[in-house]
């Protein structure tokens, strides 16, 4: 009694409504009124993946005055952003520009969609999204699709061993198609049967074991339709990967076993006997990965490691959307077939003049490595996250310069502009420089040949801070120097570094973000030292008034006497030397600042310092330099902390944890890394 109560409380979760709609069943006429209402059940496979990614929105917004779309599919939003991909959205704008195509039939539909690029770009990842996101699909109302069985029984059986027999359609096609190809086009418009987002089109023909039960139907009835129909039974077909229905996926293994039947099927030898022949169709299996994945997707893994063999069935599937059964006619088949392959597979494939048929139906879609330095730390806070991250304190900036590093090995050297790579990174990732448009931006994109197709792959990272976390280096808390310090180690051992040259480049770029680091953090500690945001804008305010009143030759209002003053030289020079910009350069970078003012004016945005990396500096140094008499830092490096000193010390510490989210550990080790670069005289920024 108790276990029944409890298998009660586990079957009270099950909603018996969505149970029953998902698995409806009803006879051919019944499916024709459905088409009538809703005619997009019809649709391609093609059409269906499209409308799928099209149903969770696109946002349009500019980068570099490149109009771009996100779809917010690829966020992954059914599953807590699991699998979301960040950072290609132009990439991911071109696969689905294929799929557009492909939908409305301008003949990406004939072709191989290749998703190329470097190890772990995420192409094995956008694959995965698209099959679990047409399954999810095809148990949503919008996204429902049927199929059929056969129900044979009385004097239509086959087979009379039995009272009653059922034949459920092996490639689960489309029920309409049913209705021979030459009544088509006459029964559509009698029957007023439409199409929906795409014209009502049924191509191709039923496989050959419906074919075979169609005809014996045919034959028994007479050649009387009507009656032929009343043996199919309509159900709602439901896509699974587990269950290997509409979603097949497919993986090379070593040439000797190899196997073309694993794509179209092969011969059931145990009911030859039952059946008497093995070209009867009934007794073949219709389970190779191209039959199975009719209606929806199939996945080629590695796609370019396949046997020549299989490549003949892989072009007719795609150009003819034809594959040929071992002893049967040549089928017709509905679905997405993409593979995925890495850099080093497709220079065999350029290299090898056999290949030139399979080239010439594929569409390349490139995936390279994200270029943007904020995308790429996505992904890392996606796992290591403080919130993920139980028993261990990720401090400030780890993950930050883990990413940079890994951008900065994506990223080709500036051939113009007098740029550094530190420079180029953080232009693209839409931080402004003076002197830098733009336009400018969009001219070092172009300039580029592979940029994203080499460098450090996010795995690398990934195994890198996990080995920093578990490290006893630490018991609390990891920060960027243990992480530094474990992505310099294992490029020793890399084994996708091919060249010395290469690796010390690598060594190099991890020295430029240790830089980095030293500054951010020092201009952290300034900010700390420096009480807080406010002072600084009320300070960026007074600068900014002053600049405008001498770039217009006009007096600045003194808030105070209320009378009418020269702009205040001392405070707009006191500020820029801070960024060491020279006095016969101040006239130029004043203009800069108003003209890009200016110009977020236009486009109805407000001015924000912080969007301003050079000027933000500036005017934390001269805000720092106003206030760091009052704490002597430095007094941390020596032996010896007077108590009002001490006390001065743990309000800053205070506010590192408060703001800027340290722990005791981290805050403390921060501080006393800062000090020492203040010992050593290095004060300014």
């Amino acid at each position: 009694m108790e276990d029944g109560s409890l298998v009660a409380q586990i079957a009270s979760l099950q909603d018996y409504d969505s149970y029953k709609n998902l698995h409806w069943e009803g006879s051919f006429e019944d499916y024709l009124h459905i088409v009538r209402e809703n005619p997009d059940v019809c649709r391609s496979a093609f059409q269906r993946v499209y409308d799928m990614v099209l149903g969770y929105g696109r946002e349009e917004y500019l980068d570099a005055k490149k109009k771009l779309v996100r779809y917010n599919f690829f966020d992954d939003p059914d599953n807590g952003g699991a699998d979301a991909v960040f950072g290609l959205d132009v990439p991911l704008m071109k696969l689905v520009n294929v799929l557009r195509s492909a939908a409305y039939g301008y003949g990406a539909d004939r072709r191989v969609i290749l998703l190329h690029g470097p190890v772990g770009s995420s192409k094995s990842t956008i694959v995965r999204m698209l099959k679990k996101g047409l399954e999810r699909y095809s148990r949503r109302p919008e996204g429902a699709v049927y199929t059929y069985f056969w129900h044979l029984s009385g004097d239509a059986r086959m087979d009379r061993e039995f009272d009653e027999e059922i034949y459920p359609c092996p490639m689960n096609e489309e029920p309409l198609k049913l209705i021979p190809r030459s009544w088509r086009p006459d029964s559509f418009t009698r029957l007023k049967l439409k199409g929906g987002r795409y014209p009502l089109r049924i191509d191709g023909d039923v496989n050959p074991q419906c074919r075979f039960i169609f005809n014996h139907l045919m034959e028994h009835y007479s050649g009387d339709f009507s009656k032929v129909m009343q043996h199919v039974r309509i159900k709602r077909l439901l896509l699974s990967e587990q269950d290997r229905v509409g979603i097949g996926t497919f993986q090379p293994k070593d040439e000797k076993n190899q196997d073309s039947t694993e794509l179209t099927g092969d011969i059931n030898y145990r009911k030859i006997a039952q059946y008497g022949s093995d070209s009867d169709p009934r007794a073949f299996n219709f389970d190779g990965e191209f039959n199975i994945a009719n209606r929806g997707i199939v996945e080629f893994i590695e796609i370019l490691k396949l046997d020549v063999a299989f490549l003949y069935d892989l072009l007719g599937a795609t150009q003819e959307r034809k594959i040929k059964p071992k002893k049967f006619a040549q089928t017709d088949i509905d679905e997405v077939i993409i593979g995925h392959t890495n850099e080093a597979e497709f220079k065999k494939l350029l290299n090898n003049e056999f290949m030139e048929a399979f080239r010439d139906r594929t569409i390349k879609v490139d995936i390279p490595y994200i270029t943007r330095w904020s995308e790429e730390v996505r992904i890392y806070y996606k796992d290591y996250s403080q919130e993920k991250i139980e028993g261990k304190h990720v401090a400030p900036h780890t993950l930050e310069m883990a990413a940079m590093w890994a951008v900065l090995t994506r990223l080709e050297d500036p051939k113009k502009h007098n740029l550094s790579l530190l420079q180029k990174l953080k232009l693209y990732d839409g931080k402004t420089l003076p002197g830098f448009t733009q336009d400018n931006i969009k001219e070092l994109r172009k300039e580029t040949t592979r940029e994203g197709m080499d460098g450090i792959s996010p795995r690398y990272v990934q195994d890198k801070l996990s080995n920093a976390l578990v490290s006893d280096k630490s018991e609390s808390s990891i920060n960027p120097f243990m992480v530094i310090n474990e992505l310099e180690s294992g490029l020793n051992n890399h084994s996708l570094i091919n060249s010395e040259e290469q690796r010390k480049r690598f060594i190099e770029l991890l020295g430029v973000v240790k830089q980095e680091y030293e500054d951010i953090v020092k201009n952290e500690v300034q900010r700390a030292l420096s009480a807080d945001e406010d002072a600084i804008s009320r300070l960026c305010a007074n600068y900014i008034d002053n600049v405008k009143a001498y770039t217009q030759k006009e007096k600045v209002k003194n808030k105070y006497t209320g009378q009418d003053e020269e702009p205040d030289e001392r405070l707009m020079r006191s500020i820029e030397e801070k960024i060491d910009i020279p006095e016969s350069r101040k006239d130029d970078f004043r203009r800069e600042i108003m003209n890009y003012i200016g110009a977020l004016a236009i486009e109805g945005k407000t001015f924000d310092y912080r969007t301003n990396e050079r000027l933000q500096k500036a005017l934390e140094l001269k805000l720092f330099e106003d206030q760091r008499d009052t704490i002597k830092l430095t007094s941390l490096v020596s032996n010896v902390v007077d108590r009002d000193a001490q006390e001065k010390i743990d309000i800053v510490k205070q506010r590192l944890i408060r703001n800027y989210g340290y722990n005791e550990e981290s805050a403390t080790d921060v501080l006393s890394f800062v000090a020492s670069i203040f010992a050593r005289g290095d004060s300014k920024g």
